[in-house]
């Protein structure tokens, strides 16, 4: 247990907790089932922009010019790979439920203020246990939205089945625990909107194995946009 922090860390990396995966995560699965995985994750595409405005206004974080160049750049590629990718065989259309995507633009601010939190609450404490501390609070967070939706007979459904169980299993290892603990390692040595413009090319460097493992067709605006996001990102470090 992360005894050590101290309670200005408690507090705040706990809040974070409940803003970025309670409140983040929920609206953005919700927003999955309603208007798809891959418009839910175009939506996305805005939590950088969002989380520098955020960590201007909070912690008056300034990114450069070149910085914000590179960031809309790598934000515009990932678009363009997700916008041109059928959806279940078809193409994304232009008309979607304005809940579903209302979930996900609150997908989105639960994110980037998650991430803002995260950096307000840590400064200089071990990344990791701060992480073990916002999942403490998010445990918390969903056991009750769990009790108060009714849903604990999912929790039972879902200890009977074991290939869900291996899956979510290794999806929290690689996610909730190191993508997580290495995020809150980026926002200590840089900004938390460069921080996040790295975190969303999730999609780019899906391409590959979704052409290798799953099968299916790169397209070439798809290889345009990973190169302009790539290209993007570089100018990072120039």
């Amino acid at each position: 247990m992360p005894l050590d922090a101290s309670a200005h860390a408690w507090g705040w990396l706990a809040l974070s907790g409940l803003v970025g995966f309670v409140f983040g995560d929920y609206f953005l699965f919700r927003a999955y089932a309603l208007i798809s995985s891959r418009i839910a994750m175009l939506v996305m595409t805005l939590v950088p922009p969002i989380t520098a405005l955020i960590g201007w206004l909070w912690l008056g974080e300034i990114m450069k010019a070149k910085e914000l160049a590179g960031m809309f750049l790598t934000v515009g590629g990932i678009a363009m790979a997700i916008f041109n990718r059928p959806n279940n065989g078809r193409r994304i259309k232009l008309s979607y439920p304005m809940k579903g995507l209302l979930f996900a633009f609150g997908g989105t601010v639960g994110q980037a203020g998650g991430l803002v939190l995260s950096k307000y609450g840590m400064q200089d404490y071990n990344a990791f246990a701060a992480t073990q501390i916002r999942i403490i609070a998010a445990i918390i967070g969903f056991a009750l939205v769990i009790l108060l939706l009714g849903k604990t007979y999912l929790i039972r459904n879902a200890f009977r089945d074991k290939k869900g169980l291996f899956g979510i299993g290794g999806g929290s290892f690689f996610g909730p625990f190191l993508g997580v603990s290495f995020s809150l390692l980026a926002i200590q040595y840089t900004t938390t909107g460069v921080a996040a413009t790295l975190m969303a090319m999730t999609p780019v460097f899906l391409i590959l194995p979704s052409r290798f493992v799953f099968r299916q067709k790169i397209t070439v605006l798809e290889v345009a946009g990973a190169f302009v996001s790539v290209f993007g990102v570089s100018l990072f470090f120039w």
